[in-house]
């Protein structure tokens, strides 16, 4: 175990702090509560985020951007949002600031600036979003409206940490506009499922599709859809969310619509984000004590070569082989590589980093190495090393590529479905809960008042009702009252 890294199991709060900092994905800020997303993290951030867009617009979706400020007027047009999100609300009051006369150097806000209406920092869109729907939406023929944004948003959070919860973050945030309610309910089903592949097959995090209690929704929506994953230490994380909105925000900011009989109707709504939360969620499914471990299909870095050489002349001899022929041939299948050839650092201490910054396949390659014709090949997640032949390297390399991302997949899904428990009594909900954690799967009255007992009595919400979710007769967990399903609880993040 790296000395730099405290272990996961003396400190699991610390071991995520320490790889997010000495793993260069991101760093405090002077600014209480928010981060600086470092070059390596933002790379990891701009791979995420170009896999989403590819898939937003393979559904039919385009790209807008809506400013930063929302009137409090309209802000306050949809109460349940509003009332959702007031806590949380950064608001501008003033727009400019003058020299403060009592301390020389110092500035003061300018009384005489006040705004003559309250901005309200984005936490979310809708309001701004719908407001300027009205403008666009006259007739079916301006539907549907498949908009989506990557934007910062601002929620004041009082306790934060690094991507999981965070004062400013960056998302993306999609608003969608429909004649029906069938058309909307499909389009917030659909973004679910993209969510749930880009988890899955990019990220290799195994998720759980289902719908939110009234409780746990969305301020203002008619349906909560959500991907739940778990984590190493036996917490769920929400990782993406996707809202069937109804007409709410339609009626709120009167957005109305000509039908082909040419009568008026309000429109029909969703909107769905993720955001870098996220990347908190990658770290903490697949890293460990050594440090991050990235799946190749969205880390910054897919493969590293290291030589080891004594003296200008090997040097040269080694790059020759790498520079002119395994490079070309990686960028060539499309393989983000690098080669670190700098001599400031030994090749051991290159080693030791770039398996800190978790770079699913390190090559190194010495003289012997090039007489023998191979090199040393170390995979990250299983840190299995073995030779392969200069011949047809990059081809291996590709296939090996795949398997690791199959591998952490697999290991993830594995540690997920180990982490699920079937429960029927309350003594044995709170003895898994404080001994092992992960997601329970128990019977639930469907009260909100059970809900919240629960939640009240040992911090455990319910996750989600999974999507299809087999019906069965049953007790409630805590009240013994009858209950129909099963829902997914845990302790979250």
């Amino acid at each position: 175990m790296s000395k730099e890294i405290t272990s996961r199991s003396s400190d699991y709060s610390q071991w995520y702090n320490d790889l997010v900092i000495k793993g260069q994905l991101a760093d405090y800020s002077a600014v209480r509560g928010c981060m600086v997303i470092k070059p390596y993290g933002y790379t990891l951030w701009e791979n995420m985020r170009d896999v989403l867009d590819k898939m937003f617009k393979e559904t039919g979706h385009t790209n807008a951007y809506f400013p930063l400020f929302v009137p409090k007027s309209l802000f306050e047009a949809e109460e349940k949002n509003a009332e959702g999100f007031a806590k949380e609300c950064a608001v501008v009051t003033h727009y400019r600031l003058k020299a403060n006369p009592d301390k020389k150097g110092a500035l003061m806000v300018d009384p005489e600036a006040k705004l003559e209406e309250e901005l309200v920092v984005r936490p979310t869109s809708e309001a701004i979003i719908w407001n300027t729907y009205k403008t666009w939406i006259q007739s079916y023929r301006d539907l549907p409206i498949l908009v989506n944004q990557w934007a910062n948003v601002v929620r004041w959070e009082m306790r934060t940490r690094l991507f999981l919860r965070t004062a400013e973050f960056l998302w993306q945030e999609g608003h969608t506009a429909h004649a029906t309610k069938e058309e909307a309910v499909a389009e917030a089903e659909q973004m679910l499922r993209v969510y749930a592949d880009f988890a899955e097959n990019y990220m290799a995090v195994p998720v759980i599709q289902g719908v939110k209690t009234p409780n746990e929704r969305f301020a203002g929506a008619e349906e909560t859809y959500c991907i739940e994953a778990m984590m190493q230490d036996g917490k769920a994380l929400q990782a993406g969310t996707s809202h069937f909105l109804g007409q709410n925000f339609a009626k709120a900011f009167d957005v109305k619509f000509s039908d082909k009989n040419n009568k008026l109707d309000y429109v029909w709504a969703t909107s769905w984000g993720v955001s870098t939360r996220l990347i908190g969620g990658l770290v903490m499914v697949h890293s460990d004590d050594e440090g991050l471990v990235l799946p190749p299909k969205i880390a910054p870095l897919q493969v590293v070569i290291v030589p080891i050489f004594k003296g200008e002349e090997q040097k040269a001899k080694l790059d020759e082989k790498v520079k002119g022929e395994i490079l070309p041939a990686l960028k060539a299948l499309g393989i983000s590589v690098k080669y670190d050839d700098n001599d400031n650092n030994r090749p051991g201490w290159k080693f030791a980093e770039y398996e800190l910054k978790g770079v699913p396949v390190r090559v190194a390659i010495g003289m012997r190495d090039l007489e023998n014709n191979v090199v040393e090949v170390a995979r990250r997640d299983t840190k299995e090393k073995k030779q392969y032949s200069l011949d047809g390297l990059p081809n291996a390399l590709q296939n090996l590529l795949d398997d690791i991302q199959q591998s952490m997949f697999e290991k993830a899904k594995a540690s997920r479905d180990e982490h699920i428990t079937k429960v029927d009594t309350w003594d044995k909900f709170v003895k898994v809960l404080d001994d092992k954690g992960g997601f329970i799967l128990a019977h639930w009255d469907g009260t909100a008042e059970t809900e919240e007992k629960i939640k009240e009595l040992t911090k455990a919400t319910i996750r989600c009702i999974p999507l299809n979710n087999e019906l069965e007769e049953g007790k409630d967990v805590l009240t013994g009252a009858p209950s129909k399903q099963r829902v997914l609880f845990a302790r979250a993040y």
